[in-house]
């Protein structure tokens, strides 16, 4: 079976760094793109990276891009999202999908609580 698992999350002061990982198992993990999608509290999914099969082409939300790297590590069929700078507008429970213009499958997330 498909399984994607986040973590990394937790709480943050503002400022401060993270990095989120997803670890996948049940597919070669080499043969899709992967994406990072979040939710902050009261509000619908917004995706915020998605990187290519081989890590060579990443794509951010323009909003986003200077504070959010995509990166995935194929020996180890996982993807990382680190996130610099936060602020408590980061705070969200992001998730890792397979795929980025079609997302099949979705991990069941973590919380990354900014607070100071």
């Amino acid at each position: 079976d498909v399984e994607l698992v986040e973590s990394g999350g937790g709480l943050v002061q503002p400022g401060g760094s993270l990095r989120l990982a997803c670890t996948t198992s049940g597919f070669i993990f080499g043969h899709y793109a992967m994406s990072w999608v979040r939710q902050a509290p009261g509000n619908g999914l917004e995706w915020v990276s998605g990187i290519d099969e081989t890590g060579t082409i990443t794509i951010s939300t323009h909003t986003l891009k200077d504070h959010f790297t995509i990166s995935r590590d194929n020996a180890k069929n996982t993807t990382y999202l680190r996130i610099d700078n936060v602020s408590v507008e980061n705070t969200a429970v992001y998730y890792c999908g397979r795929g980025v213009y079609s997302i099949e499958h979705w991990g069941t997330g973590t919380l990354v609580t900014v607070t100071s």
